[in-house]
Parts: structure tokens; C-alpha cells; sequence
């Protein structure tokens, strides 16, 4: 539902904050007023198209923000923390930006979002019913999705899509195998005998570091040996061995440090250097030992790398890369091997379309009963409307090939006119009578789940008397279970609005303004005895006024 409406030098708006409330707001004003820049404003902050034009004269920006509690929306807040959006309360903040020069930008909860989806998030909110881009019901997918409403077919036809998506899976597997089955063959053959290559390595595979140590020591073993014997000679067991001239030299030091304290430092440092090359020594001898030539090891190593070299350069991959290569081989391979198995793969795509023309014939049985009665009920409610003598007809026509949404496309077709061939909604109905067959169509959707708000606007053009006082039952009706705004010339609608706004023009210092404000009960008898006699308002009219408001 929406909460608070923020706009902020928007066109003729200055800025107006604005607290809605649940059931039917009615919005009216003089003609010129600007009664739609509240819905303008609106589908900027849902995501429509800005242009930099809309900024208030002396503005650097215009600003809209829009508040909705999205408690009971559980897709749209599941949505939210998918995205990135999620919020501790239970409401959602859309916010939209507009600089004089035309660049915009998106927030939603205070993040800045793409214009997309600002309007993805809009989907779950809001519709609005006129001569704006939110008008959903022209919408080929928007009619067949009010048909699955109105059967509560919802969760069947997205049965009926899950299903036809693994059909469509299945039978690409199986057209796959069959068109490129040579193909398949000759990569199936070519992996198999990479993968016995790679295999051949054995556990050596994935030890290329280790292997590349091993053999430069073998290969410098000779050169390493007698190394570390030259330097145990030079350290320990030499003449002049650094580690007796070490020792002459320590006990030479403990003599001065007898006679000046201050050499103790100094001692330490040397006794530490004694025992780290004492502990050098032994490491190099036990080094020594280890060293031994094995040319038959290193023959073997020699043979090893070159392999791995080899296959390095086949394949195009460093040699430290072959084991995640041989992985790679040996998972590709059992995919071919499982993917060839025509019979099996004919087995699931049988089986996959039988669930989905199951399901899918399921769905139109009830998409056929809900546009009968959807039809009957529409059609009636147009008479209603002055709309005498139109019709509405939902036609199921039936797919050239099974498609996700079922095996038929819904069309609405409409006649608005006695006489009148009944013809695409969308090329038949004027701006108001499309106003007024939404409001009979949402009507009948009125307890089923949907957007939260919805807003009508020209929905009572040309119409008056007791047709305006169907019009106004109606919406009222509505504003029952869904949250409802409409924008009314006519006195009988404005009556039934639970809230009532007005719009009116201000002069201050050579600007004009928009000025949107809520009536109290007050101000309501006078604005409605205002839409009753126009500029010269009666006592009578006012008693009409609130007569009217009280019936």
C-alpha cells in the first residue's frame, strides 16, 4: 500500500508531502489544476522515462519519493533481499532523482539501483489504469495472467511453465544426440584417449613442483656433495676451522669481560653465533649423508618431464595445470557417455511432455470456465458504466506449438458499442472506456490476490448521473480490499472516497504552483458542492454537498 508521496520541484509543484490511507482516495481540482501531476510524479518514482523538462523553472533538481508498506508481499520482499535491497521494516522506499539537464537516477531503500529495477520492484506495488505506460491490461501476458487470477490458476500455470522448460531440456538433449552423434563420437574417442595419457602419469600427475626438485638435486648431486664437505672442512674440521677460531675467540672475550662488565652483550651475541654454527654444522652433515647418486632415478625423472612436457604443449596448458585438465577430460567424457544413450534420453523427453500436456490441458479447462464467467461478469458490469450495449469476449486461441504459458494465447477483445465488431482491446477502446473496462475487470478480481494499489485515471470521462454513481459504488467497492486511488471530475465519485485530495493553482511572486492538500470533513462539503454548481456555491448546494458525503 502507498504510505507518504514526497515531491519536491516537480513541474508546477514546489513541494507536497502526502500521507495516504487504506480504501478509496479520491483526487480533485479546477481543470488546469494539474490533478495528474500527482500520477506523473508517481510513475517517475515507479520508473517511467524522465526528461530534464519536468524540473520546477529555477530548480537545479527534482525530486520523488514514494513509501509503500509491503507487509502481506512476501514475493516482494523475498525479491528485495535477493537483490541487495532488503529492509528491517516492513516497507520499501523508491526514490527517483531528476537533474535539470535530464540525467536521473534510482534508489530504492536509499541504494542506488538501475532504472529496471525500480521498475521490477513497481510490478508488485502499483497499477495504473488510464492513459499511462503502466496500463498492464493491454498486455497480451497481463490478460492471460487476470484469466489465471480469476480461475486461481496461478500456481498451476507455473507448474505448467516448469514443466515445459524441462521438456524443451529434455528434447534438446535428445535432438543433440541425434544430429551430432558423429560429432559427439569423435570427441567422445578423442577425450578417451587424452584421458588414458594423462592417466598414464599416474600419481606423478599432480606433483609437478615436487617432481622439478627432486630432479634438479639429482642432476646436481656430485656438485652438491662435494659443496657440503667443503663447507663442513672450512666450519668444523679444518685447521683453521671457523669454529676454533670462533672458540679461541670466545674465550678470549670471557678473559676482557673479567675486567669490563660492559662485554657481556657482546659475549652473548658470540655465544649465539657459537651454538647457530654448531647447529649449521650438524645440519650440513646430515644433508651430506642423504645426498646419493641414482642415475636410474634420474633417468626416470629425465622421461617423466619430458612427458609432461609433451602433453603440456598438446594441450596447450602449463605442466602444472594437467591434473585440473585430466578432471576436466574425465567429467566432459561421462557427460558424452551419459548423453548417447538415445533410448534413454527419448525415455525422459516422453515422459517430461506427457507432464506438461497433462498439467497444460489441466490449465485450459480452467482458463476456459473463468473466461466464460470473467466474460458474463465484465460485460455486464459495462452496462453498468455507460458502456450500454458493449461486450467484453476473451478468446483462448490455440497455439501453433506448446508454448510455456500453456497450449492457447487469451485475447481480450472488446466491443464498446452496440453493433460494433468486437475488436483488440488495445485498437478498440478509448482512453475512459479503457478506464472504466479495467474497472469492471478489477472489479471482478477484487478477491483475488494482486498489486496492493491501484489508480484510475479518466475513468469517468463523459459519463454523469446515475452512471457517475455506479462508477463511485464501484470503486468504493473495490477500496474494500485493495487500496484505490482515482482522479474525478464528478461529484458522485469524489462522495465515496474514504480520503479526499484536492489540487488547486497558486500566484506567489510571479511563479504559478500546484498545491495538493487533504480535506477534512469541512473542506469536503465545499469542494464537492464546488464540483455540484461550479463557482457560485448555495446554501443549497452545500446541503446537496453533504448529503451526498452522507449517503
Amino acid at each position: 500500500m502507498l504510505s507518504h508521496l514526497s515531491i519536491r520541484n516537480y513541474l508546477l509543484v514546489e513541494s507536497v508531502e502526502l500521507d495516504f490511507a487504506p480504501g478509496l482516495t479520491v483526487l480533485t481540482g479546477e481543470t488546469g489544476a494539474g490533478k495528474s501531476i500527482l500520477i506523473d510524479a508517481l510513475a517517475l518514482a515507479l520508473g517511467d522515462r524522465a526528461e530534464g523538462g519536468v524540473v520546477r523553472k529555477d530548480a537545479s533538481r527534482a525530486e520523488i519519493t514514494a513509501e509503500f508498506a509491503i507487509d502481506g508481499l512476501p514475493a516482494l520482499a523475498a525479491w528485495l533481499d535477493e537483490a541487495g535491497y532488503a529492509t528491517d521494516d516492513e516497507s520499501v522506499i523508491l526514490r527517483r532523482v531528476i537533474e535539470a539537464g535530464g540525467r536521473s537516477r534510482a534508489f530504492i531503500n536509499g541504494s542506488a539501483a538501475p532504472l529496471m529495477q525500480l521498475k521490477d520492484a513497481a510490478e508488485f506495488l502499483l497499477d495504473i489504469h488510464g492513459q499511462h505506460a503502466h496500463h498492464a491490461l493491454l498486455r497480451p501476458q497481463a490478460q492471460r495472467e487476470v484469466i489465471d487470477a480469476y480461475a486461481g490458476a496461478q500456481q498451476q500455470a507455473a507448474a505448467v511453465s516448469a514443466a515445459w522448460h524441462a521438456w524443451q531440456h529434455a528434447r534438446q538433449l535428445r535432438l543433440a544426440c541425434e544430429s551430432h552423434g558423429q560429432a559427439r563420437q569423435i570427441e567422445r574417442e578423442g577425450l578417451t584417449l587424452a584421458v588414458e595419457e594423462l592417466r598414464a602419469l599416474g600419481d606423478d600427475l599432480p606433483r609437478w613442483d615436487d617432481i622439478q626438485i627432486e630432479h634438479a638435486r639429482l642432476a646436481h648431486v656430485t656438485a652438491l656433495i662435494e659443496g657440503s664437505q667443503a663447507l663442513i672442512q672450512g666450519l668444523d674440521d679444518g685447521d683453521a676451522a671457523v669454529s676454533s677460531q670462533l672458540g679461541e675467540m670466545s674465550a678470549r672475550l670471557d678473559t676482557m669481560q673479567a675486567m669490563d662488565d660492559s662485554l657481556t652483550e657482546i659475549g652473548t651475541l658470540l655465544n649465539s653465533a657459537s651454538a647457530n654454527l654448531a647447529e649449521a654444522v650438524h645440519a650440513l652433515r646430515r644433508y651430506a649423508d642423504n645426498l646419493n647418486l641414482d642415475p636410474e632415478r634420474l633417468t626416470v625423472l629425465d622421461r617423466l618431464l619430458s612427458d609432461m612436457h609433451l602433453l603440456a604443449r598438446k594441450h596447450r596448458v602449463q605442466p602444472d595445470a594437467l591434473a585440473g585438465l585430466l578432471e576436466q577430460f574425465q567429467t566432459r567424457l561421462a557427460e558424452l557417455v551419459a548423453s548417447d544413450d538415445l533410448e534413454a534420453l527419448q525415455a525422459s523427453e516422453d515422459a517430461t511432455w506427457a507432464q506438461y500436456k497433462k498439467g497444460a490441458e489441466r490449465l485450459t479447462t480452467q482458463r476456459r470456465k473463468a473466461a466464460a464467467a470473467l466474460s458474463k461478469q465484465v460485460t455486464d458490469a459495462m452496462h453498468e458504466l455507460a458502456l450500454a450495449g458493449g461486450q467484453l469476449e476473451i478468446q483462448l486461441l490455440p497455439v501453433s506449438e506448446p508454448r510455456a504459458h500453456g497450449l492457447e494465447d487469451v485475447s481480450f477483445l472488446v466491443a464498446s458499442h452496440p453493433g460494433l465488431p468486437p475488436g483488440p482491446l488495445a485498437k478498440v477502446a478509448s482512453g475512459g472506456e479503457l478506464s472504466r473496462i479495467s474497472l469492471a475487470i478489477q472489479t471482478a478480481l477484487s478477491g483475488v490476490a494482486g498489486v496492493p494499489t491501484l489508480i484510475f485515471d479518466e475513468v469517468d470521462v463523459g459519463i454523469g448521473g446515475s452512471v457517475a454513481e455506479a462508477v463511485g459504488r464501484r470503486l468504493a467497492k473495490l477500496g474494500e480490499t485493495r487500496q484505490v486511488l482515482v482522479i474525478t471530475h464528478l461529484p458522485q465519485v469524489a462522495a465515496r472516497g474514504t480520503q479526499h485530495l484536492r489540487v488547486s493553482k497558486q500566484a506567489n511572486g510571479g511563479f504559478v504552483s500546484s498545491n495538493i492538500e487533504t480535506l477534512d470533513a469541512d473542506t469536503r462539503v465545499e469542494e464537492i458542492a464546488r464540483m455540484l454548481g461550479g463557482l457560485k456555491i448555495t446554501t443549497t448546494t452545500r446541503q446537496h454537498a453533504a448529503e451526498m458525503l452522507a449517503g
